[in-house]
C-alpha cells in the first residue's frame, strides 16, 4: 500500500472518529473506530467500527443505521479532510476486541502450572 493511502486512512480514521464521537451517540453503545482501509484509488474506504455494549444492542442494527447515515457523517468528515475526490465511506462490524476478551478470559481460566519436579529426580520420558 502507498504512503499516500496510509496517511489518508489514517486522517479519515481520526476524524470519523471524532464526528462519531460529537455527533453520532448510539444508547447503551461506545462506537470505536477501530481501522480505516482505503482502496488504492482512494474513492472507497472501509472503516471497521468495534461496538462497546452495556445493553442488549444488536451490534449488526447500529452498523446499519450508521450505513443509512453515511451521506451526513460524510459530509461531516469530508470538512474537516479536504481533498479533491472525498472517498465514500462504508461501515463494517470488527468484532476483534471480543475475540482477545473470550482468549484473555480463557487463559485466566487455565490450571495452575504443575508443581517443579525434585532435585535429583529425572524428568520423566514420554516416547
Amino acid at each position: 500500500m502507498s504512503q499516500r493511502v496510509l496517511r489518508v486512512s489514517e486522517l479519515v480514521k481520526r476524524e470519523l472518529s471524532m464526528v462519531l464521537e460529537r455527533h453520532y451517540r448510539m444508547d447503551n453503545a461506545i462506537l470505536t473506530v477501530h481501522e480505516v482501509r482505503a482502496t488504492p484509488d482512494l474513492k472507497q474506504c472501509f472503516a471497521y467500527v468495534g461496538i462497546i455494549s452495556t445493553g442488549d444492542s444488536d451490534d449488526e442494527a447500529i452498523i446499519e443505521k450508521l450505513n443509512k447515515q453515511r451521506g451526513a457523517i460524510q459530509r461531516e468528515v469530508h470538512k474537516r479532510v479536504i481533498m479533491k475526490n472525498s472517498p465514500q465511506i462504508f461501515f463494517r462490524l470488527d468484532k476483534s476486541v471480543e475475540k482477545g476478551v473470550r482468549i484473555l478470559n480463557a487463559i485466566d481460566n487455565l490450571p495452575p502450572p504443575a508443581d517443579p519436579l525434585p532435585e535429583g529426580s529425572e524428568e520423566p520420558d514420554f516416547k
